[in-house]
């Protein structure tokens, strides 16, 4: 991969689409050092564990939605007997109602939270706070034993740590104008993603060499070796954050903004969402159609493996053999959509990113009944959309957003966005309650999907609205 290099940008952003404006403006013609970017860009590194390993190939797919956790008589039951089917779908949907409530709390939380941090100066002491709280939820789950009674501390674990993630994403997404430019946002971004997802490649391989000498004569009863899968998850997060907090400096108060209450910061929110619509049209309208788009994304993640485990009956080696091809996929195309980015501008990326994702999605849901080979096929190939359209969505609104609000608005990408919001998981939920098994969820995610690249079709890049 390659670093953004260390020399002063030029003062215009050529060709790409999306020019140096609002908080990114004031980062032209800055020299970045190298180390604040790598600093910055392992954080993503260091937090993917939870979303690769506990929130979607492992812990979720093959331990917490298994038949551990199913009534013994059910679970005795053979392979595709309806019973058995209906209970295991009941699970995948218990765990979609949690990531419903983790996605309603964020929305409420993360505007404000974002404006506080902005007005006090405080993003690297809230990504800290945010980020130790998601390693203690990752320590907790050792305590989830195999046994239905446990089920609802599995699935509130789970969902506590996906909001202290998004409530931490939401102040290290605000840190990408600090160690940007205007001609290397979209680059950086990407780095981070990238790093991201080849982070998650290195978890889920140490998980199949564990796995393949049979945990060295460990007792794998009970969930242990599962559970000890989710310490190891904290105890990487630990080893790889840190330097976010040593190098890159924080961001100064917001000039001009009064501290108020916490319950006054709504008042002052809706006042603040107003001006956003008067004085910078296109954060407004990105932030309505990333709501829906990057919702979708987030339910290709979250349940990408539970219907690989259950739909297709992908056993478990090959679930994590699928996790390591579809992060390194995600990885490599994320890193080499940066350069796409910088180049023909972040609508540009999202919008053929979400259209290959569409596709990509309707073959797995129709194709189905035709057996696991659909899924190698056209799961990977989703993979190879998601992270450009995750890393693009982050480095337009940098773009647009304006100086000294980063992570109020990157609190509100984030209430609007991929965990934030409830679009995904409900309509998973709601799917397969209403037709009883798990490949319809496919569909809920899809029509998620659609009405985002509707909606984003409608979105001027910077440069069209200059």
């Amino acid at each position: 991969m390659t670093l953004p290099p260390e020399q002063p940008a030029p003062p215009a952003t050529a060709n790409s689409g999306a020019i140096g404006v609002m908080g990114l403006q004031l980062q032209e013609g800055r020299r970045i050092p190298r180390r604040q970017v790598i600093s910055w860009a392992l954080w993503d590194w260091a937090t993917q564990p939870f979303n690769s390993v506990i929130l979607t190939f492992v812990f979720t797919a093959l331990y917490l939605t298994s038949d551990t956790f199913l009534d013994p008589a059910v679970a005795a039951l053979d392979e595709g007997d309806p019973a058995r089917e209906a209970a295991l779908a009941d699970l995948a949907s218990g765990l979609g109602w949690a990531i419903t409530i983790a996605g309603i709390l964020i929305a409420v939380l993360a505007p404000v939270l974002g404006q506080r941090a902005d007005i006090a100066g405080r993003r690297k002491l809230w990504l800290g706070g945010a980020t130790i709280a998601l390693v203690a939820c990752m320590f907790a789950l050792f305590f989830v034993q195999g046994s239905p009674q446990y089920f609802v501390l599995g699935v509130s674990l789970i969902a506590a740590g996906t909001v202290f993630s998004e409530i931490a994403g939401v102040n290290y997404n605000a840190m990408l104008v600090q160690v940007s430019t205007p001609r290397t946002v979209g680059k950086v971004s990407g780095l981070g993603w990238g790093l991201g997802y080849i982070g998650g490649i290195v978890a889920l391989v140490l998980v199949v060499v564990a796995t393949t000498f049979e945990w060295w004569g460990m007792p794998t009863d009970n969930g242990l070796a599962f559970r000890v899968i989710a310490v190891g998850c904290a105890v990487w997060t630990i080893l790889f954050a840190w330097p976010v907090f040593a190098y890159v400096p924080g961001a100064p108060p917001a000039p001009r903004r009064e501290r108020v209450s916490f319950f006054r910061g709504y008042v002052v929110l809706v006042k603040d969402v107003v001006a956003l619509w008067r004085g910078s049209r296109p954060t407004f309208w990105f932030l309505l159609a990333s709501a829906v788009f990057r919702d979708g994304l987030a339910g290709v993640f979250a349940f990408g493996a539970v219907i690989a485990a259950v739909a297709f009956r992908f056993t478990q080696n090959e679930v994590l053999i699928f996790g390591i091809a579809a992060n390194l996929i995600a990885g490599l195309s994320t890193i080499l959509a940066g350069r796409f980015d910088d180049r023909f501008g972040a609508r540009a990326v999202i919008i053929f990113s979400l259209s290959g994702l569409l596709i990509a999605g309707l073959a797995v849901f129709f194709l189905h009944d035709t057996g696991k080979l659909v899924f190698w096929i056209f799961g990977l190939v989703l993979t190879l959309f998601v992270g450009p359209a995750q890393a693009a969505s982050r480095s337009f609104l940098a773009r647009v957003t304006p100086a000294g609000r980063e992570s109020e608005i990157f609190g509100l990408y984030a209430t609007t966005g991929r965990a934030a919001s409830f679009l995904s998981p409900l309509l998973w939920s709601t799917f397969i309650l209403a037709f009883g098994a798990t490949y319809w969820g496919i569909l809920g995610i899809m029509i998620v999907l659609a009405a985002g690249l509707v909606l984003m079709l409608f979105v001027k890049a910077p440069a069209e609205h200059a």
